[in-house]
């Protein structure tokens, strides 16, 4: 096995992370569920800490918490990386990977996005943010993670969540929309084959859609760099999670407004639903 591209940029992305003050933070939030976030340091629960001020590991003052979830494709650091440093200067940032996404994982058979929702709830609590021990938090979501930020804000509730950002996620998309999608995509499969690339082909062709200026050239050896170190992981149960997803279905959800101040923002080159 020769040096991976992945792997090297992979350290640069972490080490980007860590001069913005993120440090790497894993959370049993249940008997069966576990989430692995980067969170700003003054959110690490210290020692001196335990039991007194749950989620402060700093004394300086507090800027105002955000949550960032992020959709499908690579775990939460790469997705997040051009805009942690930026964030990171005027929030406490805390930047979970989803459940079967990087180090999340759960042994729940429940697939929806509500019950990723219900999962960063449970973080939050036991990183001691949002009221009454922080003040409310905001939450952004892009794509995917725009579902999972909705359920987020209708679970916890105007008294705990402040804001919600939700970018690049069509809440109100269906069938139609999804064979829009697979159009631009060269309409072969469905839309889970385009989410979860299994072959080079499937990765070219995903870059091609889900990229706003895709490169001109990808070699072959960075497409397999990319599918093995970045899309591999947990297919099966990400294809679940796809199969689960239950915002935009009609017969299972019903969409209602959220109380919370809400910012959407999309534009006609958005997967939606990635």
């Amino acid at each position: 096995m020769g040096l991976s591209l992945v792997w090297l940029m992979d350290v640069f992305v972490r080490r980007a992370y860590t001069a913005a003050g993120l440090r790497s933070h894993t959370v049993a939030v249940d008997a069966d569920t576990t989430v692995h976030c980067w969170i700003s340091t003054s959110l690490l629960p210290t020692p001196s800490s335990a039991g007194a001020d749950p989620g402060r590991g700093s004394r300086r003052q507090p800027k105002p918490p955000l949550l960032l979830i992020h959709g499908f494709g690579p775990r939460a650091t790469w997705q997040w990386r051009s805009q942690i440093a930026p964030l990171a200067a005027r929030f406490d940032l805390i930047v979970p990977d989803l459940l079967f996404f990087g180090g999340s994982t759960t042994r729940s058979p429940q697939r929806s996005e509500a019950f990723q929702a219900a999962a960063l709830a449970r973080l939050l609590d036991a990183l001691g943010v949002a009221p009454p021990r922080r003040a409310r938090v905001s939450v952004m979501g892009t794509s995917y993670g725009g579902f999972v930020a909705y359920h987020v804000a209708r679970a916890m509730g105007p008294d705990r969540v402040e804001r919600v950002v939700i970018a690049s996620s069509d809440l109100l998309k269906g069938p139609e929309d999804d064979k829009a999608l697979l159009e631009r995509a060269g309409g072969r499969g469905d839309v889970a084959d385009l989410l979860l690339p299994r072959t080079t082909a499937d990765m070219r062709r995903l870059v091609r859609v889900a990229v706003h200026r895709p490169p001109r050239f990808m070699p072959e050896f960075i497409l397999r760099d990319m599918l093995r170190n970045l899309f591999s992981d947990k297919l099966e149960e990400k294809l679940e999670l796809v199969k689960g997803i239950s915002l935009a279905n009609k017969d299972q959800f019903q969409l209602t407004p959220l109380p919370q101040s809400l910012f959407l923002a999309a534009s006609s080159d958005d997967l939606g639903r990635g």
